[in-house]
C-alpha cells in the first residue's frame, strides 16, 4: 500500500530567532511532531549570540563564530523560514502582519524578539545614538566604524551611555579594539577619547559593589573617562560632531554614541492587544504563556514572567528554551502545561576585551584573569556548536517521531489520484477571491479570466502581433511559499523577455502538500500572492490554472506574451564581432544543493534569493535600446548549455572570458567542496564542445559554467561598440552583476557545430 505524509493539521509559528527559539528548533528537529507545520519568522538569517558580542567587537571572534545561522537550523528542524519583519498581530483571526509578506496564520504562536534600548524618552537619542540592540543592526554600524577608521585614521571621540554589565563590557571591548587598531595603523592611542556615562552612583549596580569598583579601575587604567550620576537629557548634532547634554549641565562632544540603557519592547506588541508591562514586554505566566491570550507564548527579553520577573539577560533566554518547547508540544497536543521557575542567582563572566574575564555570582567576584576568559570562551563555543554540528544528527521520521502521550488529530491518510487529487472548490473560491481583491490586473485583451467561472480563459491577440507562449514547472527550492511564488513567476516570464515579448497573461499549475482545508488555503494564498506580485509587476494577469495535492510544494506557469513578429529576438541572431553580456550572477544550483545539505550559509542564500526575485523585464528593455540581436535566459542547462544553443543557431563561435563571469557569494566555496546540483552531470556533457577543455577543467570556476540556474539572468549579443554603455545602464537599473563575458567570432570547425573557447 502506498504511504503518504501525514497532512498538515496545525501551524506553530515562531517570531524571532533569539536564543530560546534557536534551542527549541534544534530540539524540535531531533524529535518532530507529525502534522505540525513549523514556521520561523525572522528579519535576519544570522542571529547574533549576545554572549559573544563584546568579544566580536574586541576582534576576538569572526562573524560566523558568534552568529547562529537560522537557515540550516530551520532546514534541520523541517521548519519554514520567512525572512521578514513582523509589524503587528491580528489576534482575532490569529494572523501575523508582516512588512513584506501577506499575513501569515497560526494556531500557536511564540515570540522571542529580544529588546532594544529605550531611546524615545531622550530627545535626539533615536536620531543620533546607536542602540546596541537589535544586535545585528549595531554590528553593521560597528563594522562600518572600523572600516572608516582603518581607511581614514584620526581623532575619534566615543561615548557609551549605560553603566550596567552590558554597557561596561561593551566599553571595554570597544576600547580594546580601537586601541589595537590605532597601534596596527602606527597611530597614537591618544587619538582615542572614550567616555562612559551612567545615571547611577556606581557601575554595574545589578552585581556586587566590588564588581563595579573593579571594572571602574580597569576602565580608568585604559583612559576611559567615567561619568557617574549623569542623566542624559538630550542629544543634538551639528556638521562636526554630536553633543550629549546631561541634566547636571555636563556636555560632551562625540563622534559616535552607543546606547546601552534600559531595554524596551517593540511597540506593536502592546497595540496588538496582548497584556504587557508598562514598558511593553509581554506578560507571561509560569508556563511562558501570555496571561491574556493562551495561543501566544513569549520568552527571552521580550517577555516578563508575572510571578518571577528577572533582568533582561541572555542567560535566562537560554534556560527558557527547553521548557518553552515542552509547553509548545503540550499545547499542540492538548496536554497540561508545566510551570517553569527561573533561577535567582546566576554566574556571569564579563570579558575585558583582552582575553581576560571577570567572574561574578552573588556577593562573590574574582578577576579579571585569562583562565576565566578561556572558561567563558569554552562555554560560548560549546553553546554555539550545537547549532552548527547538524550533519551527524539522527532525526526520527516525521510519521513516527511522536513521544509518548503526544497526539494530534489524524485525518485520513489515503489520498486519491486523478481528479480526486484536486484541491476542493471551497478552498479555491476563498483564495481566488482574496487574490483578485489584492492583485487584480485588468486588461482589455483578456475577455474571460479569473473573474468568470468558465472552463477556460479567453485571450485576444491584437492585430499585427503574435502570441508567444512558454511553460515551466518545478519543485519548491524554498520553504517560504510567497517568495517561491515570486521566484517562479520571474523564472517563467523570463522566456518571454528573452524573446523580446511583452507578458500578457498566465495560467498556474500548483501542487500543494497534503493538509486540512484551512492549511491548504493558507499555503495556496501565500504562493499565489507571490506569483501574482511578480505577474502584476509585468502587467500580466493570472487568468486560471489547476491545483492538486501531493507530497511536496511545486508550482509553475504557462505564460503568454505578445510581440511584433519583426521585433522578436531569435537565437539565430548572433553576429561575429559582437559582445556577450550576462545580466545576473551564476550559482543558484550549487548554492541550493548546499542548502539541502545544510552546508550553505544563510547570507549566501539571501543573496541568491535577492537575485532570483529580480525580474528580467527592465534588463530586456535596456538590451533592446542598445541594439541586441539575440538573447536567451540562463536557466536549467547552465551558461554553457544555453550559450551553445545560441551558437549552433547562429553558426558562430564564442570566446568566453571565464574570469569575467559574475558569481553569487558562496558559490565558489560550495563548488570547491564538490557540492553541485543533480543536473550538473548532464550539463557537463556540453564540455565536449569547449576547445581545450582539458586545460580548463582544473580552473576553480570551470564548474560554474554548467551550474543550472533558477530565475537566472539574460545572455545577449549586441554590437561591441555599445557593450560598455549597456553594462553601465544595466548596473544603474539595479543589475549590479551585469558584465561583458565574451566575444562572438566566426565559426570555428565544421558547419553545424559550435565551438566555445575559454579565455582567462
Amino acid at each position: 500500500m502506498q504511504s503518504f505524509p501525514q497532512p498538515i493539521v496545525k501551524d506553530l509559528v515562531l517570531i524571532g530567532g533569539g536564543h530560546s527559539h534557536a534551542i527549541a528548533l534544534k530540539q524540535w528537529g531531533m524529535q518532530l511532531l507529525a502534522g505540525v507545520r513549523v514556521t520561523l519568522i525572522s528579519d535576519v538569517s544570522h542571529t547574533p549570540y549576545s554572549g559573544m558580542l563584546p568579544a566580536y567587537v574586541a576582534g576576538l571572534y569572526d562573524y560566523d563564530d558568534c552568529h547562529i545561522d537560522l537557515r540550516p537550523l530551520s532546514q534541520f528542524a523541517k521548519a519554514n523560514l520567512i525572512l521578514d519583519r513582523a509589524v503587528g498581530l491580528d489576534l482575532q483571526q490569529n494572523r501575523i502582519l508582516l512588512a513584506n509578506h501577506p499575513p501569515i496564520g497560526f494556531d500557536l504562536l511564540s515570540l522571542d524578539l529580544g529588546s532594544t534600548p529605550a531611546t524615545s524618552t531622550v530627545p535626539g537619542a533615536a536620531d543620533h545614538a546607536i542602540p546596541v540592540k537589535p544586535i545585528s543592526q549595531f554590528l553593521t554600524y560597528w563594522d562600518q566604524l572600523v572600516a572608516e577608521l582603518t581607511n581614514h585614521p584620526g581623532r575619534l571621540r566615543v561615548a557609551v551611555v549605560g553603566g550596567g554589565a552590558g554597557g561596561v563590557e561593551l566599553t571595554l571591548a570597544v576600547q580594546a579594539r580601537l586601541a589595537q587598531l590605532y597601534c596596527d595603523l602606527g597611530q597614537s592611542t591618544d587619538l582615542l577619547d572614550m567616555h562612559l556615562l551612567h545615571r547611577g552612583g556606581r557601575l554595574v549596580p545589578e552585581r556586587s559593589t566590588w564588581v563595579g569598583e573593579r571594572l571602574g579601575q580597569i576602565l580608568q587604567q585604559r583612559g576611559v573617562s567615567i561619568h557617574l550620576n549623569e542623566t542624559v537629557a538630550a542629544i543634538s548634532a551639528s556638521d562636526s560632531a554630536k553633543k550629549i547634554s546631561c541634566e547636571s549641565g555636563l556636555t560632551l562632544a562625540c563622534d559616535r554614541i552607543f546606547w546601552v540603557t534600559q531595554a524596551a519592547a517593540a511597540e506593536w506588541l502592546a497595540t496588538s492587544g496582548l497584556a504587557t508591562t508598562e514598558r511593553g514586554f509581554v506578560l507571561v505566566n509560569d508556563c511562558l504563556q501570555s496571561i491574556s491570550h493562551p495561543q501566544v507564548f513569549a520568552t527571552g527579553d521580550v517577555a516578563t514572567m508575572q510571578n518571577h520577573p528577572r533582568p533582561k539577560a541572555g542567560v535566562f533566554a537560554v534556560r527558557q528554551g527547553k521548557p518553552l518547547l515542552q509547553n509548545l508540544r503540550r499545547a499542540l497536543t492538548g496536554q497540561a502545561l508545566r510551570p517553569f521557575v527561573p533561577q535567582k542567582e546566576f554566574l556571569i563572566l564579563i570579558g575585558t576585551g583582552d582575553r581576560a574575564a571577570l567572574a561574578s555570582r552573588g556577593a562573590w567576584g574574582f578577576g579579571p584573569h585569562p583562565l576565566l576568559w578561556r572558561w567563558k570562551d569554552y562555554i560560548d563555543r560549546k553553546f554555539m556548536a550545537q547549532f552548527t554540528d547538524l550533519q551527524g544528527m539522527a532525526v526520527l521520521p516525521q510519521t513516527s517521531a511522536k513521544p509518548t502521550g503526544e497526539h494530534l488529530p489524524n485525518p485520513p491518510i489515503m489520498h486519491c489520484a486523478g481528479c480526486g487529487s484536486k484541491v476542493g472548490s471551497t478552498v479555491l473560491e476563498q483564495v481566488l477571491a482574496r487574490i483578485q481583491q489584492e492583485h487584480w490586473v485588468k486588461r482589455p485583451d483578456i475577455l474571460i479570466g479569473l473573474d468568470a467561472a468558465d472552463d477556460a480563459a479567453v485571450l485576444q491577440v491584437p492585430a499585427n502581433q503574435v502570441m508567444v507562449q512558454t511553460v515551466d514547472y518545478f519543485r519548491s527550492l524554498l520553504s517560504d511559499p510567497f517568495v517561491f511564488g515570486q521566484i517562479a513567476a520571474n523564472h517563467c516570464l523570463s522566456d518571454l523577455f528573452a524573446m523580446g515579448a511583452t507578458p500578457q497573461s498566465a495560467l498556474a499549475i500548483v501542487t500543494l502538500p497534503y493538509a486540512t482545508d484551512s492549511k491548504l488555503a493558507e499555503t495556496l494564498y501565500q504562493l499565489l500572492s507571490g506569483a501574482a506580485t511578480g505577474l502584476a509587476a509585468a502587467n500580466a494577469a493570472l487568468v486560471g490554472g489547476h491545483t492538486t495535492e501531493g507530497a511536496e510544494l511545486a508550482f509553475g506557469l504557462t505564460c503568454n506574451g505578445l510581440a511584433d513578429p519583426a521585433q522578436l529576438w531569435r537565437k539565430s541572431g548572433m553576429q561575429p564581432g559582437q559582445a556577450l553580456i550576462l545580466t545576473k550572477a551564476l550559482g543558484t544550483g550549487t548554492l541550493f544543493a548546499a542548502d539541502m545539505q545544510l552546508q550553505a550559509k544563510g547570507r549566501w542564500i539571501e543573496a541568491a534569493i535577492e537575485s532570483m526575485v529580480c525580474s528580467n523585464q527592465a534588463a530586456a528593455s535596456c538590451l533592446r535600446q542598445f541594439g541586441t540581436t539575440a538573447c536567451t535566459d540562463v536557466t536549467g542547462f547552465g551558461l554553457a548549455g544555453h550559450l551553445l544553443e545560441l551558437m549552433r543557431a547562429s553558426q558562430v563561435s564564442v570566446d568566453l572570458h571565464l574570469d569575467a563571469v559574475p558569481i553569487l557569494p558562496g558559490a565558489k566555496e560550495t563548488l570547491q567542496q564538490g557540492i553541485v546540483s543533480s543536473l550538473q552531470a548532464q550539463n557537463l556533457r556540453a564540455a565536449q564542445q569547449i576547445a581545450t577543455s582539458e586545460h580548463w577543467q582544473t580552473h576553480p570556476l570551470f564548474p560554474i559554467l554548467f551550474d543550472p540556474q533558477t530565475s537566472g539572468g539574460l545572455l545577449a549579443s549586441l554590437p561591441a561598440s555599445q557593450a560598455d554603455a549597456c553594462v553601465a545602464a544595466l548596473q544603474q537599473l539595479g543589475y549590479a552583476d551585469a558584465q561583458i563575458v565574451g566575444t562572438v567570432i566566426e565559426q570555428v570547425g565544421p558547419s553545424g557545430t559550435a565551438q566555445l573557447s575559454l579565455r582567462g
